[in-house]
């Protein structure tokens, strides 16, 4: 398996009155679409073997978000992609912490 499925569920419950939402396997892993646009995605770190998030927060706070707990830049291709970032266990493990990322996620998409 690619991703975790618990923590699938865990992002489906908090996007379920998120607008129109379709769920798309890409790379590696499971990305939701809000409003047909790309929202939050999970898969499965290679290199730790861990479940991360992948988060669309755009370009403005993705500078003050990379301090908060658990958040990288996301080089998935080798190459920094501004504006999206991967949110590893310890960013995401509680409800709280969760909550959190998939607001930023929305307030972005939103904007776009």
């Amino acid at each position: 398996m690619a991703y975790s499925d618990f923590l699938v569920d865990r992002v489906r419950q908090r996007l379920h009155n998120a607008g129109h939402v379709v769920e798309k396997k890409m790379m590696g892993g499971l990305i939701f679409m809000v409003n047909d646009k790309m929202c939050v995605g999970v898969d499965i770190d290679k290199k730790t073997n861990s479940d991360r998030l992948m988060v669309r927060v755009g370009k403005l706070p993705y500078e003050d978000l990379l301090n908060t707990k658990g958040s990288r830049k996301m080089d998935f291709t080798g190459t920094v992609m501004r504006g999206f970032l991967f949110i590893d266990p310890e960013g995401f493990d509680t409800e709280e912490d969760l909550d959190f990322w998939i607001e930023k996620a929305l307030d972005f998409n939103q904007m776009l």
